[in-house]
């Protein structure tokens, strides 16, 4: 939350009057990309004043139209915690013995396992995956 407190006091300072902005205010006003707010330059789509080498001013009524002002972002969910698996043996099924317990190809648990992100560990000739979340996938279906 450091960095949203950091914007907000750089945002306060930015007079509202000011009809144009720099790109670095722009960029912790609205939120959006450098390459964006340049690519928009380029085509024409934001007016822009070059007044010098790093000097750019960007019309601050145009680029409000385009991109409305980021709000807080200290009420947006978090991301949940990262979970840890036991990537032993004993813990996890080879991809053979899920094809026979599940009924199912070699081909389609790599396709499974790709698709939930799964962790897998390669351990010689044999790739292993973990039992708790390879039977949450297929018990579930």
């Amino acid at each position: 939350m450091k960095k949203e407190e950091q914007r907000k006091a750089v945002a306060s300072r930015i007079p509202d009057e000011r009809k144009y902005i720099s790109v670095p205010e722009a960029i912790i006003l609205f939120g959006v990309a450098k390459s964006t707010l340049y690519r928009h330059i380029r085509q024409g789509r934001i007016p822009a004043i070059n007044l010098g080498t790093r000097l750019v001013r960007i019309d601050r009524a145009t680029i409000e139209k385009m991109f409305p002002i980021r709000e807080d972002t200290s009420g947006m969910k978090e991301f949940s915690a990262v979970k840890l698996y036991r990537l032993e043996p004993e813990d996890c099924y080879t991809i053979g013995e899920i094809s026979k317990k599940f009924g199912i190809s070699d081909s389609s648990v790599y396709k499974h396992i790709r698709k939930f992100s799964i962790p897998i560990r390669q351990i010689g000739k044999y790739v292993y995956a973990p039992k708790s979340e390879i039977d949450s996938i297929y018990n579930s279906e």
